[in-house]
C-alpha cells in the first residue's frame, strides 16, 4: 500500500480541505480548513496531508505543546477512502515521524470515549488512556518514550 505524508503546502491544501468525514463522525472530527487556519496562525503546528498513490485521503496535524510532548489534534481519512487500513499505515507514519522529534517523551492523542473504534485502535499502537480532559469531554491516552 501507498501510503506517504506531505506537507500541506500551495500545491495541495484545496484537495485536503475538499476531504471529509461521514455524517456520523462530523461531530468527533475538525474541519481541515479549520485546522489549516489554526495552524498558521499559531506556533508549533505542523500539519500533514495522507496521500494514498500520489492523491490526498486524510490530514493530521499535530502541536508541539512543551519541550517533551506532542499532541495528535487532528487525525481524519476521507469517507470514501475509510475501512481501507489507510489510517492504520498513516498513524504509524505519523508516529515515526513524530518520534524523530528531539527530547520527545511523550505522543498524546484525545477521542471521544463514547467512539467506540477509536479507543482500541489507538491501544493497538501503544496509547494508554490516562483520564478525561479539563472539560471531561475527551478521553487523553499517551504513548510514553
Amino acid at each position: 500500500m501507498d501510503i506517504s505524508l506531505k506537507e500541506v503546502d500551495s500545491s495541495n491544501y484545496e484537495s485536503v480541505c475538499e476531504l471529509d468525514v461521514s455524517k456520523e463522525q462530523e461531530e468527533y472530527v475538525a474541519c481541515n480548513m479549520w485546522s489549516l487556519v489554526e495552524s498558521h496562525y499559531n506556533n508549533g503546528y505542523t500539519c500533514k496531508a495522507i496521500y494514498h498513490n500520489n492523491t490526498p485521503v486524510g490530514f493530521f496535524m499535530w502541536v508541539q505543546e512543551t519541550p517533551i510532548k506532542i499532541s495528535i489534534w487532528r487525525f481524519m481519512i476521507d469517507k470514501e477512502q475509510q475501512n481501507k487500513g489507510i489510517g492504520r499505515v498513516a498513524l504509524k507514519l505519523a508516529i515515526e515521524t513524530i518520534k524523530s522529534t528531539a527530547n520527545l517523551k511523550e505522543i498524546e492523542i484525545c477521542y471521544n470515549p463514547n467512539n467506540p473504534v477509536a479507543k482500541e485502535f489507538y491501544c493497538s499502537f501503544g496509547f494508554q488512556e490516562v483520564s478525561l480532559d479539563d472539560d471531561g469531554e475527551d478521553m487523553l491516552a499517551l504513548i510514553k518514550l
